[in-house]
């Protein structure tokens, strides 16, 4: 099997760095953490994304009085509804079919790039924002815009430690903010803070979306069931499972793609970015198979990426009946209009020969035989 070694990384691209977001004093924590190393190529992103966190900070503040005193003290009533399912699973397009449901809420791109003040602030940056994003996603052919549906683990990195995208920014330390996906491993008061912040952050999504049930999708998610029911007991869950010979190599082309412009830090040659890769995919199910019972019955459904993309709007009724949420047929036709305009995305179309497929079933056996996949 041909491996990369090495990845391609221009220093210079720095609209797409995460770390610009952070609050400053989280900025300096992450820095701290990785005892300030820096490659000469994440020069110009640390430089880029200190000066725009040091103009954002006295905002943060601002924002957070005003958080504190009229939202912090607010219940969520509405439980939200938690996409879980690996990274490159199919999870963006299901979350982006969700919530074609007006009912729904959603973390937007907007709101986790710019976490700590996008309730009050969010406006003043938003022609930043948009500047960074490019047409298309790098990894694949989805849209991406500044209102669009968004995973919030990149506002949990921009306000914590707590990411797995940490280990993008700072890939030599990349096994550390592994275990903040799984939170094993972690200490009893870093899961307290972690979900202190999660809350905070979800009643401020909660708060511009004018209470409305959220729809909330994030891979890392799918291995914090047990914490995620201490914080919503009642919440409804949808697992969308792909193929794991696609997971791996949509992953491998996403970090390919994507964490390149991200990285502050020469990043370690291929095989031990592999090698964390199948590592993470191992935990995250061993830790979803291991809590999966906590959720009520009722509260859980369990989709197919294949079965989604050949029927849709069939699975959208199965995943609406299966969790009790309702009004199915009142926006089946909302539902087929977006099914339609994605149409002309394109899919990767994936060659694998014989020697490639051994290593990926060596590698990933335990769900290539649970879900019964094959080439």
């Amino acid at each position: 099997m041909k491996k990369i070694h090495t990845f391609e990384i221009d220093p210079f691209d720095v609209t797409f760095e995460p770390l610009a977001g952070s609050t400053f004093s989280n900025l300096l924590r992450l820095l701290a953490e990785n005892r300030f190393r820096i490659s000469l190529i994440g020069i110009p992103r640390i430089m880029y994304s200190l000066a725009l966190t040091s103009i954002q900070s006295p905002l943060n503040v601002l924002e957070r009085r005003y958080y504190n005193k009229h939202i912090k003290p607010i219940s969520i009533k509405k439980q939200p509804i938690f996409i879980l399912g690996h990274w490159r699973t199919g999870s963006t397009y299901l979350h982006n079919l969700m919530t074609q449901d007006p009912r729904y809420g959603y973390p937007t791109t907007l709101q986790t790039v710019i976490p700590a003040l996008f309730l009050k602030y969010g406006e003043l940056f938003r022609s930043i924002v948009d500047a960074s994003l490019p047409e298309k996603r790098p990894q694949d052919d989805v849209c991406m815009g500044a209102d669009l549906p968004q995973e919030e683990e990149y506002a949990l990195g921009n306000l914590s430690p707590f990411s797995y995208y940490n280990g993008w920014c700072f890939p030599k330390n990349m096994e550390y903010y592994n275990n903040f996906v799984d939170l094993n491993n972690v200490s009893a008061s870093t899961i307290t803070e972690f979900k202190e912040v999660y809350m905070d952050y979800i009643k401020k999504v909660s708060f511009a979306h004018n209470h409305k049930r959220l729809v909330l999708k994030n891979p890392s998610n799918t291995s914090r069931i047990k914490v995620l029911l201490e914080l919503f007991p009642n919440a409804k869950f949808v697992h969308i499972i792909r193929n794991p010979y696609h997971v791996y190599l949509s992953m491998k082309r996403n970090i390919e793609k994507e964490m390149i412009l991200y990285t502050v830090q020469n990043p370690p040659p291929w095989e031990i970015f592999e090698q964390s890769m199948v590592n993470m995919y191992k935990r995250m199910f061993a830790k979803y198979f291991a809590e999966k019972d906590l959720i009520p019955k009722e509260n859980l459904v369990e989709i197919k990426y294949e079965d989604l993309i050949k029927q849709p709007v069939k699975q959208m009724d199965y995943i609406y009946k299966s969790l009790n949420l309702g009004d199915f047929e009142k926006n089946k036709t909302i539902f087929e209009k977006y099914v339609k305009s994605q149409k002309k995305v394109k899919k990767a179309v994936y060659k694998i020969d014989e020697q490639l497929k051994n290593h990926i079933y060596t590698q990933l056996k335990d769900t290539i035989d649970r879900w019964n996949y094959s080439v």
